[in-house]
């Protein structure tokens, strides 16, 4: 019987061919010849990304021929965050820079769903339809900077549209279509989008969802869309009955004209990502097309070792920052892997499958899916033939020593295991893979080139090899351009820059290993990341509070060892009324429909109060804290705490947990 595997445990080291075929060693081969930057070791190459900003993001730009119509002026003109300036004078297109990856020698896209058997789109075919559709969108009177959003699944369709609005320089913005309407609405309704792509439905787990209803209450809505594009995607014989502005999928692509790509500035909006605060609605960040150019560029062909004829896959929606950077696998020279379904329908095997299918060589998915594959005790590399999966990526949580230990014993031995670890905010990852470095179970091989991660103490000392607050140190290209209405940056500079001004603070807990790898502990603040998904915790309380019988409630997020994330929703009820099992089920119900699926609570339980802080928000963390079992004298600060008797109900309710079952999961 095989040992337990433990946090820190070497499991796998690259061989010095693998590692003399990886894009690293020809990037630091460049850099000697080229820029006489001679570096041995990755931590020595880290070192200087961060310490000379200019020359490392200059010489991505070099190394990977960025594509732009006027030089820049300067690399960083400013570089105080928030507010730092990058490529000043330079104009260019991220779309036209995706386009000069194209290649007859391999597919663009491979795509399969519940329903869809697997086809292929070329090239060419991608071109000719991200410049019918920019034609068709160039009539309906969209230009520069007009905000073009999609209510569509992670389909072919939806990355055309994308292409298509980033060439013409207008901005993006896409919702999955599980999100409940009044979610997307308070999305969307923001940024005032004036074309609205859609389907009519879709398929999970077996069972179809009928969106027509939802998309029309959508376009009401937004009051400033002109247009509604709707995609036939669950019945092809769909219509646009029930849309006011409806224009067919089909029709869109009648458009005739040449793909031309309208140049726009270094950090002119590329898309508009959300990230939910614990308060009021989520907010819209608007990321740069230069900036996400250039991070993508690097994160997708050294720290994942994109090379032409990969076949990249993450399973991903598109309302998560994780389908962005599947797309940017273009930028590699990959042929990118979609995939629209459940990742257990009608089995566990289905994504193993679709992996030897389309000639996958980098699975990415969450540590939830492999503990899923673990318990049901699959042997994937038995099954199948994996053979040219050289790669498995992990996000959304901390991926578990023993999920390390499980994919080495099961899929592959010559495996190289990526634990990565980013966020929304800048939608990268900043705790990467590297195929230069050794594999540790529980633990991110490196911090990324060109993002100075540290952790910090309370005082905005560094830390090593303790846990701390993740800061990002120096800015980074991808950062935020700004929150969209938010002219004076107030909320942007609350979001990151409160509690160590001109630092970036993410809200994860992080310990740096003296080796310069990384282990995560879990959000530090209140944000729900559930299988991957981030959502608020005020989406959370504007549905369950509009109930009736509902007068305040506090949700909480937590991840818990082998991948598994408990959601337990307090509720404090009006007076007479009962938490019985009608209830419960109204108030599910109503998450389910109004938010999303993966954000029903584990457990409802009936509370007399929410504790607040002295300015009446909700004690959030401090109680997340004593669910993870830290005692309340470190958890929180009654002194801080506007009703500190409310406090000693989840003390009870921690303490009942942790002593009953020595863990908080529910029954």
């Amino acid at each position: 019987m095989a040992s337990p595997v433990r946090e820190g445990d070497l499991l796998w080291e690259p061989s010095e061919a693998f590692k003399a075929r990886t894009n690293f060693a020809h990037y630091m081969a460049w850099l000697g010849s080229e820029r006489g930057q001679h570096f041995t070791t990755y931590d020595a190459l880290w070192q200087w990304s961060v310490s000379d900003l200019d020359g490392f993001w200059r010489s991505i730009w070099d190394y990977f021929a960025v594509t732009a119509s006027r030089p820049y002026t300067a690399v960083l003109a400013d570089r105080r965050m928030p507010g730092a300036r990058w490529f000043t004078g330079a104009e260019l297109n991220y779309a036209e820079n995706v386009f000069q990856r194209a290649s007859a020698d391999r597919p663009a896209v491979k795509f399969r769903s519940e329903r869809v058997p697997l086809l292929e789109m070329s090239w060419d075919e991608l071109r000719q339809q991200v410049a019918a559709i920019a034609a068709g969108l160039r009539q309906m009177g969209v230009r520069r900077g007009d905000r073009v959003v999609a209510y569509m699944p992670n389909i072919p369709q939806t990355l055309a549209a994308f292409l298509a609005t980033a060439s013409l320089g207008a901005v993006w913005s896409s919702c999955s279509p599980d999100f409940g309407t009044q979610s997307v609405i308070d999305r969307f309704q923001q940024i005032e989008p004036v074309v609205l792509f859609a389907v009519d439905g879709y398929a999970y787990n077996g069972k179809a969802h009928d969106r027509r209803s939802i998309v029309a209450e959508l376009e009401r809505a937004l009051t400033t869309v002109r247009h509604t594009v709707l995609v036939p995607y669950l019945d092809a014989a769909a219509t646009t009955e029930g849309l006011a502005h409806g224009v067919l999928w089909a029709d869109l692509l009648t458009h005739d004209g040449p793909l031309t790509f309208e140049q726009v500035p270094f950090d002119h909006p590329l898309w508009i990502l959300y990230s939910s605060g614990t308060t009021g609605l989520p907010k819209p960040i608007v990321q740069g097309q230069g900036g996400i150019l250039l991070e993508h560029l690097k994160i997708i062909n050294l720290h994942t070792d994109i090379q032409p004829g990969d076949g990249l896959f993450w399973f991903s929606t598109t309302g998560w920052m994780m389908w962005n950077f599947l797309i940017g696998g273009l930028l590699g020279g990959a042929t990118v892997l979609l995939y629209d379904g459940a990742p257990g329908y009608p089995d566990l095997g289905t994504l193993w499958e679709f992996a030897v299918a389309t000639g996958m060589t980098v699975l990415g998915t969450s540590p939830g899916f492999l503990q899923a594959c673990a318990r049901a005790k699959i042997t994937p590399g038995k099954t199948y033939d994996l053979s040219r999966l050289k790669s498995v990526g992990s996000t959304g949580s901390p991926l578990p020593p023993e999920l390390f230990g499980w994919l080495y014993e099961t899929v592959k031995r010559d495996l190289w295991v990526a634990s990565v670890s980013g966020g929304t905010d800048l939608c990268t990852g900043f705790l990467l893979g590297c195929p230069l470095l050794p594999v540790r179970a529980g633990e991110l091989q490196c911090r990324a080139l060109g993002a100075d991660v540290q952790a910090f103490d309370d005082n905005g000392q560094p830390l090593i090899d303790q846990v701390g607050e993740l800061v990002i140190a120096a800015p980074m290209p991808s950062m935020p351009l700004y929150f969209w209405n938010d002219p004076e940056g107030k909320r942007y500079r609350e979001s990151y820059f409160e509690m160590y001004p001109g630092i970036w603070r993410h809200g994860d807990w992080i310990r740096i290993t003296p080796e310069g790898g990384a282990a995560i502990y879990g959000r530090s603040d209140s944000t729900l990341n559930r299988q991957g998904v981030r959502m608020g915790t005020s989406d959370i309380y504007r549905v369950v509070e509009a109930i009736p019988e509902v007068v305040d409630s506090l949700v909480l997020g937590i991840e818990l060892p082998g991948g598994q994330y408990y959601m337990p929703l307090f509720v404090v009820l009006a007076p007479g009324a009962t938490l019985d099992d009608a209830l419960r089920a109204r108030i599910n119900d109503r998450l389910r429909t109004d938010l999303s699926p993966r954000h029903v609570p584990d457990e409802i339980i009936q509370a007399p109060e929410v504790p607040r802080t002295l300015s009446g928000k909700k004690l959030e963390v401090p109680i997340k804290k004593l669910l993870l079992g830290i005692p309340p004298e470190k958890a929180l600060n009654p002194g801080a705490t506007a009703n500190p008797a409310a406090v000693d109900f989840y003390v009870e309710f921690a303490r009942q947990r942790m002593a009953g079952k020595g863990s908080v999961l529910p029954s």
